[in-house]
């Protein structure tokens, strides 16, 4: 069986990055106005919900593995309390400055795993970015539709959009 699945990326679409190059600490994680509602509403659609996010910060050295983990430990649990199911999260811990990786956005191999590891279809599959390069790895990867949101702005419209398709 093959499921249908929304993927959306972190910084500047879940939560606020506003003044901040990297969002590394549990403090600085605010989410963005709609989120709730529209992982909600997604996940009652019948869409497995997956974050995909570059964290390249960790190969520049300015956090860890450990603080990303952190972070996603506490998106998890707010999630949890508005009884909300995240399937997965994939995040890339590489930069293009330092090493070439097959998972940083644009690429599009965290998109790739998530539909080999969760048995998604592509063709029933959609993306939320707030960058060009969210959209190039969601096309990349052979989605339905990827939709371009600006920056820290709510989700709402875009998951109105993909339920009524």
């Amino acid at each position: 069986m093959s499921h249908k699945a929304v993927f959306i990326d972190r910084d500047g679409v879940i939560n606020n990055d506003e003044g901040h190059y990297y969002i590394h600490k549990v403090k600085d994680f605010k989410l963005n106005d709609g989120i709730i509602e529209g992982l909600k509403k997604l996940q009652d659609a019948g869409y497995k919900l997956f974050v995909i996010t570059n964290q390249g910060g960790v190969a520049k050295g300015e956090y860890s593995e450990d603080d990303v983990e952190r972070i996603h430990g506490h998106f998890l649990q707010i999630m949890f309390d508005n009884d909300i199911r995240i399937t997965d999260i994939y995040y890339c811990p590489h930069h293009d400055s330092l090493e070439a990786c097959d998972c940083r956005k644009p690429q599009p191999g965290m998109i790739l795993q998530a539909i080999d590891e969760h048995q998604i279809d592509a063709s029933k599959a959609y993306l939320i970015g707030d960058s060009e390069r969210d959209i190039q790895a969601g096309e990349a990867a052979g989605l339905k539709q990827c939709f371009l949101i600006d920056k820290n702005t709510s989700i709402l419209p875009v998951v109105d959009t993909i339920i009524k398709q």
